[in-house]
């Protein structure tokens, strides 16, 4: 007869094999924009601060997750979330021990939620990671950042 001893027993998965390996390559920051951002601030996101952005717009089945979904696969895939949708503020629903880090955006236009962007890459990316840059500086945070929004 076998004996198992699952204490034992750890089941690694790719994700959690390359986690730790994209953390320690990374060198922009990781983000999951989900579907309520403009265009216009995720190519800024991309082209002006150079951020690596997986923009669920761009993606047919994503495009449709639930939050909870896209929260979760963040997390998965080593990516801080970026939203406008506040909801993600609920603990009870999005809980800060499963979070990747969270950016909740508010701001009245294009244009202003660009320029509150820059403040958050010079202020949380660049600013955490002088020598090597860190893939996720917001794990198990939630942040509202706005104009007029400075570091806590």
């Amino acid at each position: 007869m076998l004996a198992l001893n699952c204490q034992a027993l750890t089941i690694r998965t790719l994700t959690s094999e390359l986690g730790n390996y994209v953390e320690n390559i990374s060198t922009r920051p990781r983000i999951y924009v989900d579907a309520n951002i403009q265009t216009g601030v995720v190519k800024h996101m991309r082209q002006r601060l150079r951020w690596d952005v997986l923009f669920v717009i761009e993606d047919r089945e994503l495009r449709r997750a639930s939050d909870i979904e896209h929260y979760r696969l963040a997390r998965k895939l080593y990516r801080t979330l970026v939203s406008l949708d506040h909801d993600y503020f609920d603990d009870q629903k999005f809980p800060i021990s499963e979070s990747s880090g969270v950016i909740v955006l508010s701001a009245p236009d294009e244009r202003i939620l660009s320029r509150v962007l820059t403040q958050v890459d010079k202020d949380i990316f660049k600013s955490r990671c002088q020598f090597r840059a860190r893939a996720l500086p917001l794990i198990g945070k939630k942040i509202h950042v706005h104009p007029g929004w400075s570091v806590p």
